[in-house]
């Protein structure tokens, strides 16, 4: 059998070289196999959100896998028919749900199929974007560029015992080009979700983050929700859409320092397209576009670049990184696979 290999101790070496190459290799039936797993994590291999993930894309792809076991640093992914399906899932952990969706949802959109999945897991854990950031931002994103999908929030799961569920539907998607330069709006909303800790704490936070926007000449919308969860915890996520940009940073509650360590400066001091963590994100519907998809962005993350590589050898597409006054701008020029329209 013909098998893409994917270096995964490429650039930052981490858990996106292997979504974005499963995701990749279901919609394009090209197989895989994935060496060095996560090689420059402390902890390499697979975990147990990866596993997750990659469990369910058999079920879906009624793809042959080898090497799907936790702490495995090898792994042959060999997609066959997709399908669309209702599934239940439970990572089992405080998981991020997040970074599964990642993977789910362009694969089951792009490859024209439907998905109603019920997952258990972390909603809103530690080097993950919260599912606010999902539902908000990541959201928004795909369905300008043509992936559409719904999330109700069930239960929150904090780390570090998790226990937080989610359902989500899936749409059939048809891929369209984007463009985004430059913030101009100066609308922010903050939301913050959180479980068992006092609300005059949360309040308190919430107005010094308020105090410091206004100071910026912003107008702030602030929506603060108690939602269920098994363990305490909050996240607070801090946005603002328009036409030309999707800008959004979020963070945890500190239960240590009470607090929420969120990088004002950073968000207030961006006014280019896409914040970094989003820019990554979008790389994969992007190369599966016909003609070019172009974003600026402040930064070109590890994350970003390692995307952008892994993704341009699996999908065949064009990429450029240009420097701008503020930052710089990336083009990607995609392909239109046939065996995905």
């Amino acid at each position: 059998m013909n098998f893409l290999k994917i270096n995964g101790a490429h650039g930052e070496g981490g858990g996106q070289i292997v979504r974005s190459a499963i995701t990749l290799s279901c919609i394009t039936n090209q197989p895989i196999h994935l060496e060095n797993i996560r090689k420059n994590r402390k902890n390499s291999g697979l975990k147990p959100q990866h596993l997750t993930a990659i469990k369910i894309l058999q079920k879906i792809t009624n793809a042959d896998v080898i090497g799907a076991e936790i702490g495995s640093t090898e792994l042959k992914f060999i997609p066959r028919n997709i399908e669309s399906l209702e599934l239940i899932e439970d990572v089992k952990t405080a998981g991020s749900i997040s970074l599964i969706l990642q993977v789910l949802i362009p694969v089951v959109s792009i490859s024209q199929k439907k998905l109603s999945l019920t997952i258990k897991g972390g909603t809103d854990v530690l080097w993950s974007p919260s599912m606010d950031y999902t539902q908000y931002i990541l959201k928004e994103a795909y369905s300008r560029m043509g992936i559409n999908f719904s999330i109700e929030i069930t239960n929150r799961g904090y780390y570090p015992k998790g226990g937080g569920e989610i359902k989500l539907e899936v749409y059939p998607a048809k891929i369209k080009l984007v463009n985004f330069f430059e913030r101009k709006t100066n609308n922010v909303k903050l939301i913050c979700t959180f479980s068992k800790i006092p609300l005059i704490i949360i309040e308190e936070e919430i107005e010094k983050i308020k105090e410091k926007i206004c100071k910026e000449k912003n107008n702030v919308e602030i929506i603060i929700k108690e939602e269920k969860a098994i363990d305490s915890g909050a996240s607070l996520l801090m946005y603002s859409i328009d036409d030309n940009s999707i800008m959004g940073v979020d963070t945890l509650f500190n239960k240590k320092t009470q607090n929420f360590d969120l990088n004002f400066n950073k968000f207030m001091n961006n006014s280019l397209g896409l914040d970094e963590k989003l820019a990554d994100m979008i790389v994969v519907p992007a190369s599966l576009a016909e003609g070019k998809t172009v974003f600026r962005v402040k930064e070109i993350t590890n994350h970003l670049e390692t995307n952008l590589f892994v993704t341009s050898k699996i999908t065949g597409c064009k990429y450029g990184i240009g420097k701008i006054s503020e930052g710089f701008e990336v083009i990607i020029e995609g392909v239109s696979n046939s065996s995905i329209k």
